[in-house]
């Protein structure tokens, strides 16, 4: 992953930036260990045999975090930050899954170096699983 130079003025309503990556045990593992949530659904093999999905499923902030990957990517540098982020969780995640997470640059707001993107994290299937919309803070140089 590499972060290139880019400036406010070059974003244009409809760029688009991705990152896919494959969730493993060892992913969620980290996640319940650095957020503290080791809710047993996540955690406990045994325990989420009984629930809905029948096995594991990752946390869902383990899940949107990639959206923050995808926003770096966007932003380049000098960078930025996340000013908001809507989360609609559609479906669970489980270990062994690839999920690509997308932002679009729906909107831009040129006084404040701001951008309104639409943010989606699909499975290997193409089903969403995460749906929202974000905005970001662009940096000056």
């Amino acid at each position: 992953m590499s972060y290139e130079a880019k400036s406010f003025e070059e974003f244009r309503v409809g760029d688009t930036t991705t990152f896919s990556k494959t969730i493993t045990e060892a992913d969620i593992l980290l996640f319940a260990a650095v957020s503290g949530d080791n809710y047993p659904l996540h955690v406990d093999a045994e325990y989420a045999k009984t629930t809905r999905f029948g096995r594991r499923a990752a946390h869902g902030m383990l899940t949107a975090s990639l959206l923050s990957t995808v926003v770096g990517l966007m932003l380049q540098t000098p960078g930025g930050i996340y000013v908001e982020q809507s989360l609609r969780f559609r479906r669970p995640v489980f270990i062994g899954d690839t999920l690509t997470a997308t932002a679009v640059v729906t909107e831009l707001f040129a006084a404040q170096r701001r951008l309104r993107i639409r943010t989606t994290i699909v499975n290997q299937h193409g089903k969403a699983v995460v749906e929202g919309d974000g905005l970001i803070q662009k940096d000056e140089r």
